[in-house]
């Protein structure tokens, strides 16, 4: 049997890619080397876009119930050497996105229910306690040869998506270079549960001290986490001293209030992959890019790239779209990912800056000079996702003012029937086009055989009312939108769009068998 798509890993990523792949309709085969799930915390922050994902799945409910809801007077941001507030902004309940935007998460947990998701669908072939050894491909084919025990076979797909982490198999084999963005300092990570009698606070912390740089995370309940980073000289081994860990940890809350879960010591790295794609070969997650956690964007960065490639691989397999479809994926996520480990490495570098600051006034020195744009990096501080700025899209409509290349904002709407639900229920899981009433909504004939080729809609705003959140703000400068399945917007009318100006563009970029 061949398979339409293998996939390589069988974290957070992985698991995601292989639901959003079945749920498409697509056979897939995991292959994860590890019979259990990794039973200590990585990632720990979950973005509304994630859980917004999920949602034409039927799982983002039962997943926002694993989630950590904001504690009151919770916030994010920069703090001197005595954790007084810098600048920074509170935490939110609801987002942009439909959800609460930023979501603690026990990784174990999640990746627990992520996967028994993926191992209970009945298009996916799971191959567990598996290790991929070598593979190769053809001109239609990926060939993965594993084994078990002293069992050996060959899997075999119409394309392999590699989410096997940081020392990637695939990248590795496939020659593939790291493009290093300029960030590599040693760091001691530290997660502890929490006991009664504990004095630690709500808000997530960086820590601007000019004698130990590091960060507070408001984890889960009862989890907390620490990441210190380590001073010149100082060495691993005696960074995970239990007497060193008990010091720094000691600082913020006494004895006995806690317990250490997890101590270890990484290099926190910024890169992404030269090439995300070799002919039938994908890679995705930690394989094809690395940030600092100062954003908590590693992981769902590596969501993002499932996502993305996700419903092109659909249409290209159901042959709908032409194969060079796929070549838009590096183009969409190496540039958005590019982006926000650019946007980490910056939050390193205000931390290093704000702890420079306070050492010149310690010292009755005059403060540095802030270098251009750093200030920015900072939570609240004016700064926000960025859009995707090439690929499916228009690209002439593309800027920074929140319209074309970014993600549709979600509220919460109540039809005239009074039914309340998130937006994207009314839009479908696929292309949507979304107009202010039923005359902008109007399209010709080979629109229509566009927008049904691909499985789309047609949605209007006319008659729903804002419950929570609001109606995007593209809709003050257009009358229509067309929505691609990720929640990105393709495109909107303008004085040189209409609607099927806009639809005829759409076939050209996705390269459409009509």
């Amino acid at each position: 049997m061949t398979f339409d798509v293998a996939i390589l890993g069988l974290g957070p990523v992985g698991s995601l890619g292989a639901i959003l792949l079945a749920h498409a309709g697509l056979s897939v085969v995991v292959i994860e080397r590890d019979k259990t799930v990794y039973r200590l915390p990585r990632a720990v922050n979950l973005d509304g876009e994630i859980v917004r994902a999920l949602q034409p799945l039927g799982l983002a409910e039962e997943v926002d119930g694993l989630l950590q809801k904001v504690r009151p007077g919770e916030r994010v941001g920069f703090v001197n050497s005595r954790h007084e507030f810098l600048f920074g902004r509170d935490a939110a309940d609801f987002g942009a996105n439909g959800w609460q935007p930023m979501n603690m998460f026990d990784q174990p947990e999640l990746e627990g229910y992520l996967r028994e998701q993926v191992l209970g669908l009945p298009g996916v072939t799971a191959c567990v306690g598996y290790e991929a050894q070598t593979f190769s491909q053809d001109a239609r084919q990926v060939h993965v040869q594993i084994t078990k025990d002293a069992h050996q076979e060959t899997i075999s797909a119409k394309y392999l998506l590699a989410c096997d982490g940081a020392s990637s198999l695939v990248r590795r084999d496939l020659g593939i270079e790291w493009l290093n963005l300029g960030y590599d300092h040693d760091w001691l990570v530290v997660d502890i549960v929490t006991r009664p009698g504990h004095t630690l606070g709500n808000t997530t912390m960086q820590v601007c001290d000019p004698d130990r740089i590091s960060t507070y995370v408001c984890t889960k309940d009862p989890y907390r986490r620490w990441e210190f980073k380590l001073n010149p000289g100082e060495t691993r081994e005696e960074m995970l001293a239990e007497d060193k860990i008990r010091e720094l940890v000691e600082a913020w809350t006494p004895p006995g209030t806690y317990a250490i879960r997890r101590a270890a010591v990484y290099q926190f790295h910024a890169a992404t992959a030269a090439q995300w794609r070799r002919n039938r070969v994908f890679i995705a997650g930690d394989a094809a890019h690395q940030t600092p956690p100062f954003l908590g964007q590693g992981m769902n960065s590596g969501m993002r790239d499932v996502v993305n490639l996700a419903w092109k691989l659909r249409l290209v397999l159901d042959g709908v779209a032409d194969e060079t479809l796929l070549e838009s994926y590096q183009l969409e996520r190496d540039a958005h990912a590019h982006d926000l480990v650019d946007w980490a490495v910056a939050v390193g570098m205000l931390m290093e800056h704000t702890a420079a600051v306070e050492a010149a006034a310690r010292a009755g020195e005059p403060p540095p000079a802030t270098p251009p744009g750093l200030q920015t990096a900072g939570y609240g501080q004016g700064r926000d996702q960025p859009p995707l700025r090439s690929g499916v899209l228009v690209e002439s409509q593309v800027s920074d003012n929140g319209t074309t290349g970014f993600l549709l904002s979600q509220p919460i709407v109540c039809t005239p029937p009074g039914r309340q639900v998130r937006l994207d229920e009314l839009l479908g899981p696929n292309f949507c086009v979304l107009a202010k009433n039923p005359a902008a909504a109007k399209l010709n004939a080979r629109s229509q055989q566009i927008l049904h080729a691909v499985n789309g809609r047609v949605c209007t705003l006319e008659n729903l009312r804002e419950v929570r959140g609001h109606i995007d703000r593209i809709f003050a400068r257009a009358d229509a939108v067309v929505v691609r399945p990720d929640r990105y917007i393709f495109g909107h009318t303008d004085d040189r769009h209409n609607l099927d100006t806009l639809m005829d563009l759409l076939a050209e970029k996705l390269a459409l068998s009509l």
